[in-house]
């Protein structure tokens, strides 16, 4: 990277979000690959405990854990670093990993992904889940400012390349 564009770029936070089974994971893995100096945590990964419970108050501290995850990945200097979670759906969840991000200087770049009711219920059974299905985080008004797509009758890499084109296009204006 040249000095100029060195001394231009800023560190990006690419969130994907989105309902269980609308395919958070799936594109994120494979996004993140096309980005050079990037790193990828999945909010899953925060908070796997068993038995999982809504209901458990110690649920909110795998916020810290992502936060602390994400000041870690942006503090070691990735230039893109991508976090696929369903409960950074929430504004005020979002607003309080994001507030306790230590790391200065980055901006941010939302995506919520979404999908009709009949195309959740094949991915959840495809998936061989055993709870039942929720439509509940899939009828959520997205985050304004998030970037709407729609995974309905595309493929994970049509996906992919929609978020990309998006990425690229904000990395342009910098």
């Amino acid at each position: 990277m040249s000095l100029e564009k060195a001394l231009k770029h800023k560190q990006k936070l690419i969130i994907i979000t989105g309902s269980p089974c609308v395919g958070k994971t799936t594109v994120t893995d494979k996004l993140y690959t096309f980005y050079e100096n990037s790193a990828f945590f999945d909010g899953d990964w925060a908070w796997c405990v068993n038995p999982f419970s809504l209901d458990d108050p110690r649920l909110r501290n795998g916020d810290k854990t992502m936060s602390f995850a994400l000041s870690n990945y942006l503090n070691s200097g990735f230039d893109y670093v991508f976090f696929s979670s369903v409960v950074i759906i929430g504004k005020d969840i979002r607003e309080t990993i994001l507030r306790d991000i230590t790391a200065n200087d980055f901006s941010v770049i939302a995506f919520t992904l979404t999908c009709s009711e009949e195309t959740l219920l094949e991915r959840h059974k495809k998936r061989g889940d055993e709870n039942e299905c929720s439509f509940f985080w899939l009828h959520l008004a997205p985050l304004e400012g998030d970037h709407v797509i729609d995974t309905d009758n595309k493929s994970v890499k049509e996906i992919v390349y929609e978020i990309k084109k998006i990425i690229d296009a904000d990395d342009k204006v910098r």
